[in-house]
């Protein structure tokens, strides 16, 4: 049997390999349509006619894409967040939403830890200045012995944590659905992190009660000259608080590799020399889209075929 698979996500369809080689060997005629930037709803909407799976990127895809989907069985995300797809609706229509959980990892915590020696030492600002001649040596500060706060205590949460215990640090976490002991981390509440941590990195998912999580009333809460690091979704941060904050020196400063518009222009965070932007590379190594490809190609050819699969996230059960 033959299948039609639309992907969208960029690293999967740029980068030939395994994962392709096993949904073609499978039936599957891809089609390679890999935007440079995300796609908005109304843009992949015009692209599901016919397609019984997709490999989704980072795109919209909401419940008037879902419903202009005739044939569609399987969404499947290359990677873990599944806050721009419409949960419901495909649940509605008997499709399964599967993402790849730890593919992305080590990837997402090492850039998480690379942002903060970044923070600690005015890394590429002062690598930028070199570059131009301009001789600058700001005095830094060390990890060792100040206090992280993990914001999202899952897997790459878990990973950082026992990465800055290894650094000498003390971690606070918070997360509600984690209830387990890792040494030299304490777990805490939500005001507890905000307000005693000198750096805070957020790894929550996108909810409702995540969306906005760092806010001007909380920022006002935070140590003096604290730090924010956010690698998971630009949702979680008010991006005009935390210019408000960085801008009059209440935080020391802040790195993003997420924000709430995919390329930021425009964007007053930066125009600041305290504050540190990449382009939502955290997944970006080679060893996390090898992991990440070849789990969303098996999410996706065993719900084409029925077979029992793991990673649906929407309680579609095979049969539907």
């Amino acid at each position: 049997m033959s299948y039609r698979v639309l992907v969208t996500a960029r690293s999967f369809a740029n980068t030939p390999g395994a994962h392709q080689d096993m949904l073609r060997e499978n039936g599957c005629e891809l089609e390679l349509r890999a935007p440079s930037h995300p796609y908005s709803a109304d843009q992949l909407r015009e692209l599901m006619g016919g397609i019984d799976g997709v490999i989704l990127g980072l795109d919209a895809c909401d419940a008037s894409v879902i419903a202009a989907a005739d044939r569609l069985k399987v969404i499947s995300r290359y990677g873990v967040g599944v806050d721009a797809v419409d949960l419901q609706a495909a649940a509605a229509r008997g499709i399964a939403v599967t993402n790849t959980p730890g593919a992305n990892m080590l990837g997402v915590a090492e850039l998480t830890l690379g942002l903060l020696f970044a923070l600690a030492r005015q890394i590429p600002q002062v690598a930028s200045a070199a570059k131009q001649e301009e001789w600058k040596r700001p005095t830094g500060w060390e990890l060792s012995g100040k206090t992280l706060g993990v914001v999202g205590f899952g897997a790459i949460g878990r990973d950082v944590g026992r990465k800055a215990v290894a650094l000498g640090m003390k971690v606070l976490a918070y997360d509600p659905f984690w209830q387990g002991q890792m040494e030299g981390v304490e777990l805490v509440g939500l005001e507890a992190v905000i307000q005693r941590s000198d750096i805070i990195t957020l790894h929550a998912a996108l909810t409702p009660e995540t969306a906005n999580l760092v806010n001007a009333a909380r920022i006002a809460q935070m140590k003096d000259g604290a730090f924010i690091i956010n690698t998971a979704r630009g949702e979680l941060v008010d991006e005009a608080a935390l210019y408000d904050g960085l801008k009059s020196g209440k935080l020391g400063g802040a790195a993003a590799d997420a924000f709430l518009h995919e390329p930021p222009a425009g964007s007053p965070l930066l125009t600041l020399e305290n504050f540190i932007a990449t382009p939502h590379i955290g997944a970006t190594t080679k060893e996390s889209v090898r992991r990440m490809a070849l789990m969303a190609s098996e999410n996706l050819l065993k719900v084409l075929k029925g077979e029992a699969c793991s990673c649906i996230v929407n309680g579609v059960t095979q049969g539907t």
